[in-house]
């Protein structure tokens, strides 16, 4: 008889709230539920459940900003996300996507509704996620993966159950094309009802899933519906979900958490009080790049 990881607690997220004027998010940590350090390396989880954004000419989004000391996961479902940073780098993604920034030591960035999409309007579904970075990597130089969905590793469930997309990791022999500096297992589960995902973490790793879609079984015991945060106890053990609706849709994600002092000023993500002073000064002088870029 297989032996689950415990569910250590069922979360809901913050009420909705605008970011820019282009992302209605509910907030899920650290703001929205207080883990502390029991989900490292993950900082951050912004989800913008399905919404439709009325057409607008003017593409509706985040205009320039700095970030320091983490990544930025984008991960999109429904609509169009375009990018820009103070680095070069540009890029669209729309559904089945990433965009996988690392900041590093620092940079300006955009994010915004892509023109098209803006001028349809239309269903917006994404999530964006802050993964911490190692103290020996904060100050890495910044760099952009695009992971178009035709990248993603893919993994068929038995009896047409659905399918494992990664991201990240690995699951069942299938790696996903994410470069990432720790170790990390990101992947989203399309479920047909009575379709199952099993798998095992390292024991290390901690470790949760979001419900986006439908409803599943999690370990044979727990129903969960959409907008459900389950938080997994530490230590050995399988993670079983279960489709119990045709349409079930869940994001795992999970990591080895870094075990370091994390010093966190809005934008910047570092280890030390001295270095988010330094992070300040060098956005203020120019360092991470002109907003007019």
């Amino acid at each position: 008889m297989a032996t689950y990881r415990g569910i250590e607690g069922r979360y809901r997220g913050a009420p909705f709230h605008m970011v820019g004027d282009g992302f209605r998010v509910s907030n899920y940590f650290p703001g929205g539920n207080d883990f502390g350090t029991r989900l490292s390396p993950f900082l951050l989880l912004d989800y913008n459940a399905p919404y439709v954004f009325p057409l607008s000419d003017v593409p509706k989004g985040i205009g320039a900003h700095p970030h320091r000391g983490f990544e930025t996961v984008t991960i999109a479902y429904d609509g169009h996300v375009e990018h820009n940073d103070s680095f070069g780098n540009r890029g669209v993604i729309g559904p089945g996507d990433v965009q996988w920034m690392t900041a590093g030591s620092g940079l300006l960035h955009k994010e915004y509704h892509e023109r098209e999409f803006s001028r349809r309007g239309g269903l917006f579904h994404v999530i964006q996620l802050w993964v911490n970075l190692p103290r020996e990597q904060k100050m890495h130089p910044p760099r952009y993966q695009e992971l178009l969905k035709e990248q993603m590793g893919r993994v068929a469930l038995p009896n047409g159950g659905g399918e494992v997309r990664v991201i990240a990791g690995e699951y069942d022999g299938v790696k996903g094309p994410a470069v990432t500096f720790t170790p990390i297992r990101l992947f989203d589960i399309a479920l047909r009802q009575g379709g199952r995902a099993a798998f095992e973490l390292p024991a290390s790793f901690h470790a949760a899933a979001l419900v986006l879609r439908g409803e599943v079984a999690v370990n044979g015991t727990e129903t969960a519906k959409a907008g459900d945060f389950l938080l997994f106890a530490d230590g050995a053990g399988a993670i079983a979900i279960e489709g119990r609706t045709d349409d079930a849709l869940v994001i795992v994600l999970s990591g080895e958490p870094i075990d370091e002092p994390v010093f966190q000023h809005g934008p910047f993500v570092m280890n030390s009080r001295e270095e988010l002073i330094e992070a300040f000064k060098d956005f203020q002088s120019g360092k991470m790049g002109k907003p007019g870029f």
